[in-house]
């Protein structure tokens, strides 16, 4: 019988990490935890409660004061990853651009990356999971048996959002998504705390040319040498 592994797989934004995780865990029977949504959630919560100001910045010791009763937790509904926010389905609202524009100053937040930490390491303790993120395989488990960063050119990765936002529905512009997502790049490879960068002994892949398909099989090859 196979060892149960934590698998960490970080990258830059919009790369197809979360499917890919999502995908393997399915497939091999782990645990999934979107740590992006939780960054999603406390941003979403701070929108709400005007934490932010006119000109972007936020409201930090008032932030920092009511994170014990932010409560964010993922529960598998009908086979797919749902986020809840104290209780409630967030799982549409955390994916709008307004939010994507809005996660990465929260993210760069000291207070915040160590109460979500905590969490992601409660949930990882046993193995058997599937966790991506920008600093899993650097913070949250350092010693994860399979590590993985992800990356693809900004153009491609701009594209796939700008599908994915039409499919479901949602308004998008091209140029918006572009921006958003070298921002992003920017400010999580530039911020202090936890930045994003690949662990010395993660396996680099490239996937701005690859089907889904293509990841799955060569995500899954890994794990059999990983916990083999």
């Amino acid at each position: 019988m196979m060892k149960k592994i934590t698998i960490a797989i970080d990258g830059h934004s919009s790369c197809g990490k979360s499917t890919m995780a999502k995908d393997l865990a399915r497939t091999v029977g782990y645990v999934y935890v979107d740590t992006g949504a939780m960054y999603r959630s406390v941003t979403l919560y701070a929108m709400r409660h005007g934490l932010f100001r006119a000109d972007g910045s936020i409201r930090e010791a008032e932030l920092e004061a009511v994170m014990p009763d932010i409560h964010i937790d993922q529960r598998l509904v009908d086979g797919k990853t749902v986020t809840f926010l104290n209780g409630e389905d967030v799982e549409r609202d955390i994916r709008t651009l307004e939010v994507s524009s809005h996660v990465s100053p929260i993210a760069a937040l000291g207070f915040v990356r160590s109460a979500l930490v905590a969490q992601q390491q409660r949930m990882g303790s046993q193995g058997g999971i599937v966790m991506d993120g920008r600093d899993i395989g650097t913070v949250v488990f350092p010693h994860a048996e399979l590590k993985v960063f992800v990356t693809a050119s900004a153009q491609v990765r701009a594209q796939r959002r700008y599908d994915e936002l039409r499919q479901k529905g949602m308004a998008a512009d091209y140029d918006d998504i572009l921006r958003n997502v070298e921002e992003r790049d920017y400010i999580d490879s530039h911020r202090e705390v936890s930045p994003l960068r690949k662990a010395d002994d993660a396996i680099l892949l490239d996937n701005s040319q690859m089907t889904i398909a293509e990841q799955q099989q060569w995500l899954l090859e890994r794990f059999h040498e990983a916990a083999g």
